[in-house]
Protein backbone atom coordinates (compact mmCIF):
# COMPACT_ATOMS: atom_id res chain seq x y z
CA UNK A 1 0.00 0.00 0.00
CA UNK A 2 0.94 3.47 -0.81
CA UNK A 3 0.68 5.73 2.04
CA UNK A 4 -2.41 7.37 0.83
CA UNK A 5 -3.92 4.09 0.16
CA UNK A 6 -3.01 3.16 3.84
CA UNK A 7 -4.16 6.51 5.13
CA UNK A 8 -7.72 5.83 3.09
CA UNK A 9 -7.67 2.51 4.80
CA UNK A 10 -7.89 3.28 8.31
CA UNK A 11 -11.22 4.25 7.82
CA UNK A 12 -11.45 0.71 8.67
CA UNK A 13 -10.66 -0.11 12.77
CA UNK A 14 -8.45 -3.68 12.70
CA UNK A 15 -5.59 -4.93 10.48
CA UNK A 16 -7.46 -7.92 9.25
CA UNK A 17 -10.24 -6.00 8.49
CA UNK A 18 -8.45 -3.79 6.51
CA UNK A 19 -6.87 -5.95 4.11
CA UNK A 20 -10.44 -7.40 3.49
CA UNK A 21 -11.60 -4.29 2.61
CA UNK A 22 -8.68 -3.70 0.40
CA UNK A 23 -9.12 -7.16 -1.81
CA UNK A 24 -12.94 -6.47 -1.25
CA UNK A 25 -12.72 -3.39 -3.56
CA UNK A 26 -9.76 -3.64 -5.79
CA UNK A 27 -10.12 -7.51 -6.53
CA UNK A 28 -8.48 -10.66 -4.39
CA UNK A 29 -4.99 -11.83 -5.74
CA UNK A 30 -4.86 -14.48 -8.27
CA UNK A 31 -3.95 -17.61 -5.96
CA UNK A 32 -6.63 -16.35 -3.25
CA UNK A 33 -9.24 -16.00 -5.77
CA UNK A 34 -10.31 -19.81 -6.08
CA UNK A 35 -10.54 -19.89 -2.11
CA UNK A 36 -13.65 -20.04 0.02
CA UNK A 37 -14.18 -17.05 2.74
CA UNK A 38 -13.08 -19.31 5.37
CA UNK A 39 -9.89 -20.03 3.63
CA UNK A 40 -9.39 -16.19 2.78
CA UNK A 41 -9.84 -15.06 6.38
CA UNK A 42 -7.32 -17.53 7.18
CA UNK A 43 -4.69 -16.29 4.91
CA UNK A 44 -5.83 -12.59 5.72
CA UNK A 45 -5.09 -13.92 9.75
CA UNK A 46 -1.52 -15.50 8.49
CA UNK A 47 -0.69 -12.41 6.63
CA UNK A 48 -1.53 -10.04 9.52
CA UNK A 49 0.44 -12.08 11.77
CA UNK A 50 3.55 -11.56 9.59
CA UNK A 51 2.31 -8.03 9.59
CA UNK A 52 2.59 -7.52 13.16
CA UNK A 53 6.22 -9.31 13.15
CA UNK A 54 7.45 -6.80 11.35
CA UNK A 55 5.85 -4.03 12.87
CA UNK A 56 7.25 -5.38 16.20
CA UNK A 57 10.43 -5.44 14.65
CA UNK A 58 10.62 -1.46 13.96
CA UNK A 59 9.49 -1.05 17.15
CA UNK A 60 12.21 -2.99 18.89
CA UNK A 61 14.67 -1.24 16.39
CA UNK A 62 13.70 2.35 17.45
CA UNK A 63 11.85 3.10 14.12
CA UNK A 64 8.26 3.98 15.90
CA UNK A 65 8.64 7.10 18.04
CA UNK A 66 5.70 8.36 20.74
CA UNK A 67 4.22 11.19 19.52
CA UNK A 68 4.97 14.37 21.29
CA UNK A 69 3.49 14.95 25.41
CA UNK A 70 2.12 11.64 25.15
CA UNK A 71 4.98 10.55 28.41
CA UNK A 72 4.30 13.72 29.94
CA UNK A 73 0.62 13.47 30.57
CA UNK A 74 1.28 9.99 31.03
CA UNK A 75 3.48 10.42 33.93
CA UNK A 76 1.29 12.76 35.57
CA UNK A 77 -1.37 10.25 35.44
CA UNK A 78 0.44 7.89 37.28
CA UNK A 79 1.84 10.33 39.61
CA UNK A 80 -2.02 11.72 40.04
CA UNK A 81 -2.63 7.85 41.12
CA UNK A 82 -5.28 7.87 37.70
CA UNK A 83 -6.04 4.73 36.07
CA UNK A 84 -4.76 3.82 32.53
CA UNK A 85 -6.02 2.00 29.51
CA UNK A 86 -5.10 1.46 25.78
CA UNK A 87 -7.87 0.80 23.70
CA UNK A 88 -6.75 -0.46 20.15
CA UNK A 89 -7.92 -2.05 17.13
CA UNK A 90 -4.41 -3.39 16.56
CA UNK A 91 -3.06 -6.97 17.19
CA UNK A 92 -3.18 -7.13 21.28
CA UNK A 93 0.89 -8.63 21.06
CA UNK A 94 1.82 -5.67 19.19
CA UNK A 95 0.12 -3.19 21.30
CA UNK A 96 2.01 -4.19 24.12
CA UNK A 97 4.98 -4.76 22.73
CA UNK A 98 4.86 -1.41 22.08
CA UNK A 99 3.38 -0.24 25.17
CA UNK A 100 6.54 -1.70 26.54
CA UNK A 101 9.50 -1.06 24.26
CA UNK A 102 8.32 2.93 24.00
CA UNK A 103 7.18 3.66 27.67
CA UNK A 104 9.00 1.11 29.77
CA UNK A 105 8.24 -1.22 32.03
CA UNK A 106 7.44 0.75 34.85
CA UNK A 107 4.88 2.57 33.15
CA UNK A 108 3.42 -0.35 31.00
CA UNK A 109 2.69 -1.90 34.18
CA UNK A 110 0.35 1.18 34.86
CA UNK A 111 -1.65 0.19 31.99
CA UNK A 112 -4.51 -2.04 31.28
CA UNK A 113 -4.77 -3.74 27.27
CA UNK A 114 -7.79 -3.85 25.71
CA UNK A 115 -6.94 -4.43 22.13
CA UNK A 116 -7.44 -6.57 18.82
CA UNK A 117 -9.95 -9.51 18.76
CA UNK A 118 -11.48 -8.88 22.17
CA UNK A 119 -14.27 -7.64 21.19
CA UNK A 120 -16.34 -8.73 17.94
CA UNK A 121 -16.94 -4.95 16.64
CA UNK A 122 -14.22 -2.96 16.01
CA UNK A 123 -14.12 1.16 16.15
CA UNK A 124 -16.00 2.70 15.24
CA UNK A 125 -17.99 0.47 17.33
CA UNK A 126 -17.85 1.62 21.14
CA UNK A 127 -17.54 -2.23 22.22
CA UNK A 128 -14.06 -2.04 23.31
CA UNK A 129 -14.09 1.44 25.03
CA UNK A 130 -17.23 -0.03 26.91
CA UNK A 131 -15.32 -3.25 28.03
CA UNK A 132 -12.78 -1.06 29.23
CA UNK A 133 -14.87 0.80 31.76
CA UNK A 134 -16.70 -2.36 32.67
CA UNK A 135 -13.58 -4.41 33.34
CA UNK A 136 -12.23 -1.50 35.10
CA UNK A 137 -15.16 -0.01 37.10
CA UNK A 138 -14.75 3.18 35.71
CA UNK A 139 -17.46 5.91 35.74
CA UNK A 140 -18.24 7.22 32.01
CA UNK A 141 -18.36 10.59 33.74
CA UNK A 142 -14.61 10.76 34.59
CA UNK A 143 -13.04 9.37 31.75
CA UNK A 144 -11.18 10.98 28.93
CA UNK A 145 -10.25 9.39 25.94
CA UNK A 146 -7.12 10.56 23.65
CA UNK A 147 -7.71 9.46 20.16
CA UNK A 148 -6.22 9.83 16.49
CA UNK A 149 -8.85 9.13 13.74
CA UNK A 150 -12.25 9.69 12.77
CA UNK A 151 -13.80 6.19 13.38
CA UNK A 152 -11.65 6.67 17.15
CA UNK A 153 -13.85 9.22 17.88
CA UNK A 154 -17.03 7.67 16.66
CA UNK A 155 -16.41 5.04 19.22
CA UNK A 156 -15.41 7.36 22.04
CA UNK A 157 -18.76 9.34 21.66
CA UNK A 158 -20.89 6.00 20.96
CA UNK A 159 -19.64 5.10 24.36
CA UNK A 160 -20.61 8.38 25.94
CA UNK A 161 -17.05 9.28 26.99
CA UNK A 162 -14.69 12.37 26.52
CA UNK A 163 -12.68 12.56 24.06
CA UNK A 164 -9.70 14.71 22.93
CA UNK A 165 -8.76 14.19 19.16
CA UNK A 166 -4.74 14.85 18.18
CA UNK A 167 -4.58 14.81 14.28
CA UNK A 168 -2.21 12.61 12.31
CA UNK A 169 -0.37 12.86 9.55
CA UNK A 170 -2.86 10.61 8.26
CA UNK A 171 -5.83 11.97 9.52
CA UNK A 172 -5.53 15.17 9.81
CA UNK A 173 -8.16 15.92 6.79
CA UNK A 174 -11.04 13.79 8.48
CA UNK A 175 -14.33 15.25 10.31
CA UNK A 176 -13.68 15.38 13.83
CA UNK A 177 -17.04 16.83 14.83
CA UNK A 178 -17.87 16.78 18.22
CA UNK A 179 -14.96 16.30 19.29
CA UNK A 180 -14.22 18.04 22.93
CA UNK A 181 -11.43 19.33 21.23
CA UNK A 182 -8.58 19.50 18.72
CA UNK A 183 -4.76 19.51 18.61
CA UNK A 184 -2.56 18.55 16.87
CA UNK A 185 -0.88 16.96 19.37
CA UNK A 186 -0.24 16.72 23.43
CA UNK A 187 2.79 19.00 23.08
CA UNK A 188 6.10 18.14 25.44
CA UNK A 189 5.72 21.85 27.13
CA UNK A 190 3.02 21.72 29.97
CA UNK A 191 2.44 25.29 29.86
CA UNK A 192 0.68 25.12 26.02
CA UNK A 193 0.66 21.09 25.91
CA UNK A 194 -2.92 19.74 27.21
CA UNK A 195 -2.85 18.51 30.72
CA UNK A 196 -4.70 16.80 33.59
CA UNK A 197 -5.81 20.25 34.23
CA UNK A 198 -7.30 20.18 30.55
CA UNK A 199 -9.07 17.04 30.57
CA UNK A 200 -10.74 17.88 34.07
CA UNK A 201 -12.03 20.95 32.38
CA UNK A 202 -13.65 19.28 29.84
CA UNK A 203 -15.35 17.10 32.13
CA UNK A 204 -16.36 19.59 34.32
CA UNK A 205 -17.83 21.62 31.11
CA UNK A 206 -20.24 18.61 30.30
CA UNK A 207 -21.22 18.94 34.37
CA UNK A 208 -21.65 22.37 34.62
Amino acid sequence: WTVERYGTLLEVGGGKERMTAHWNEVGWPSSMQSMSDEEKQAKVKELHLRKTEVFMDLINQGNVPLRPGVLRVIDSAIEAGLTLAVCSTSNELAVRNLVQTLMGPDRAAKFSIFAGDMVAKKKPAPDVYLLAVDTLGLDKTKCVIVEDSAIGLGAAKAAGITCIVTKSSYTAGEDFSGADMIVDELGDDPATGVTLETMDGLLTAKIA
